[in-house]
């Protein structure tokens, strides 16, 4: 339930953006800044949310943010203007970075047989797929009928249901040991992540030489994290998880993955409403052929996961993410409605495919007291991967409309998105490949054997 109103929440608003523009006089840039504040603040708190469940209790922060996210819905429902939904997102994703990673480190130390916790990550996952099928047409619905606030009023009555059923039968746990905080870490990342996205998005409006500052912040940043971050016992990032290439290899894919995911549904929702003419629940029931796919790849990945490994399900979701997002790219498949449902159902297929092994190569290998860390930084990936997406395909298309007529420059302006699209999808295919043999095992063996403490090593040597 916890998965469902946060992914629920963007593929909502996405089909209310349209209106949500006409109502608050929001430009390109404002349309881009309601998705990605979410998403960017997300990816900034995701890892010591992870870390302090690990540290003060799982329920215990979960719950608190289901509080949260509750309360952020139910003010972004009273915004009165695009500042003040902005900061609400903002809200929303403070309680939203204290779900996800938590309910996966629950569910990693719940099934602890291998191909339990595959199965079990797939059906979690398939959740997603619901949100998608699920998010398009009741938010549809609910912009025809009531207007674009009533997107925000779903996740208020399923909240609490999540947190009365988590209060009954959720049990606590904590870690034998977790990492301490890390204010200059946190602080690091939020610089990174935020003047990253600032620049992406500003730069069509506001110029190269006015955003070089933030672009130079960001890579001071990342400088910071490279330098720092080893020299502590307990960082926040602890830099040694990405010697396991398939750690490493899950991290970039879900990078690729939730960017092009991103990107693909802000250039579907502007185009079906704003060029077709559509209403938001026609442009809903246009998104089904995307939605439903997740919806039934997601838990048949899954299985697949189990029983053959990542491998083959990261190729068909490269595959099809990249032909999906090719055929608008080069053969402009939005100009015949069997085009647009072509490659709208071989990106579904794509992405339903692609969420269970990011997140069980994430997990598998680690060792169990650093589930929530190793989690929250696969969780991060997909909501800097969705940050990203947004902010350049964005960027992209406000720089090739400009002041021309937005409906006839639109789908010529949002060529080059596609095409960045394409590229994400080839990232995953690439990485797929290469970071699931068998010297992408061995390294995820030394690296877990690295990461456990010297009780659990010489245990596990005198079981050998």
């Amino acid at each position: 339930m916890s998965l469902l109103i946060v992914s629920i929440d963007n593929t909502i608003l996405n089909v209310a953006l349209p209106s949500l523009q006409r109502d608050l006089d929001a430009s390109t840039s404002g349309l881009q800044w309601t998705i990605d504040v979410y998403t960017l603040v997300l990816a900034a708190l995701l890892m010591p949310a992870g870390s302090a469940a690990d540290r003060i209790g799982r329920k215990r922060v979960f719950m608190t943010g289901l509080v949260v996210f509750t309360a952020g819905s139910l003010l972004c429902s009273l915004a009165t203007d695009l500042s003040s939904l902005v900061v609400f997102r903002g809200v929303q994703a403070v309680g939203g970075s204290m779900l996800n990673p938590v309910a996966m480190s629950i569910i990693t130390n719940t099934f602890t047989d291998p191909r339990e916790r595959a199965r079990a990550i797939g059906l979690w996952a398939s959740v997603v797929g619901l949100s998608m099928a699920a998010g398009p047409l009741v938010g549809g619905l609910l912009v025809d009928s009531v207007g674009w606030r009533a997107v925000f009023w779903v996740n208020v009555p399923v909240g609490l249901v999540a947190l009365l059923l988590t209060l009954l039968f959720v049990p606590e746990s904590r870690a034998a040991h977790a990492r301490r905080p890390d204010p200059v870490g946190q602080l690091l990342v939020i610089l990174l992540f935020g003047a990253l996205t600032y620049a992406i998005i500003e730069v069509p409006s506001a110029g190269f030489l006015a955003v070089l500052p933030f672009g130079a912040l960001a890579l001071a940043a990342l400088l910071g994290l490279l330098v720092y971050e080893p020299r502590r016992a307990e960082p926040l990032i602890d830099l040694r998880f990405f010697r396991s290439a398939p750690f490493s290899g899950a991290t970039a894919i879900a990078v690729g993955a939730f960017a092009s995911l991103g990107g693909f549904l802000f250039l579907s929702t502007l185009y079906l409403q704003n060029v077709r003419g559509l209403s938001a629940l026609h442009a809903g029931l246009w998104m089904l052929p995307m939605a439903v796919p997740v919806l039934l790849c997601a838990p048949l990945s899954g299985r697949l996961v189990g029983a053959r490994g990542p491998r083959p399900p990261l190729l068909i979701a490269g595959v099809a993410m990249t032909v999906g997002a090719l055929l608008f790219a080069a053969f402009g498949a939005e100009r015949s409605d069997a085009g647009l449902l072509l490659g709208y159902a071989l990106f579904g297929i794509g992405f339903g495919f692609v969420n269970a092994p990011i997140t069980n190569t994430a997990v598998s290998g680690m060792p169990r007291s650093q589930a929530g860390v190793a989690a929250a930084i696969a969780s991060t990936s997909r909501q800097l991967g969705q940050t990203l997406g947004v902010a350049v395909v964005g960027a992209v298309l406000a720089a090739g409309v400009g002041a021309s007529a937005y409906r006839d420059a639109f789908v010529t302006a949002a060529r080059p998105g596609w095409w960045v699209l394409t590229g994400c999808g080839l990232t995953v295919l690439v990485l797929g490949a290469l970071t699931t043999g068998r010297w992408a095992r061995r390294t995820a063996d030394e690296t877990a054997e690295r990461l456990a403490s010297p009780a659990a090593r010489d245990a596990a040597q005198t079981r050998a």
